[in-house]
């Protein structure tokens, strides 16, 4: 199947070395150096809540700006937490953690699905997803860790 030509990639990153608490910074850094604004989507309201304090104080040289989606301001932050599928600040960037699930990447460029390795569970979600976004026409990637940074495979 051919893709649009305005199809969201899909990046999915095996977490095998690090954590979530480490990766997840990391690649949000990256979509903000680019001028993108990004959602963090979890299934999870307590990861929010933990993400919410953790992206404050993760490095000491350094801050996210972000905020819950709860907020009055939420449409303004750069990133912003959430677990329901709504994008009221016009993010570029869909992060998904803990199973989420994508609903509609309409207006999104880049979807990215962080999934741990060693849990069996996010395996095969994420193997489920590959498929159904790759039938669905979106260009897909998968990156694995390889001595200290990420490397495309596929």
């Amino acid at each position: 199947m051919a893709e649009p030509a305005s199809a969201c990639e899909v990046w999915f990153y095996h977490l095998e070395r690090t954590g979530l608490d480490q990766a997840l910074p990391e690649l949000l850094e990256k979509t903000l150096q680019r001028g993108w604004r990004a959602i963090v989507r979890s299934s999870a309201p307590e990861r929010v809540e933990h993400l919410d304090g953790w992206l404050w104080s993760y490095r000491d040289d350094s801050f996210l700006p972000h905020g819950p989606a709860g907020e009055a301001v939420a449409p303004r932050q750069p990133i912003l937490l959430t677990t329901d599928e709504a994008n009221p600040n016009g993010a570029d960037a869909l992060f998904l953690i803990d199973g989420a699930e994508p609903g509609d990447l309409d207006g999104y460029s880049r979807c990215v699905v962080l999934f741990d390795g060693g849990d069996e569970v996010q395996l095969r979600n994420a193997r489920g997803l590959w498929s159904l976004v790759k039938g669905r026409g979106h260009p897909v990637s998968y990156w694995r860790q390889q001595g200290g940074r990420w490397e495309k495979q596929a």
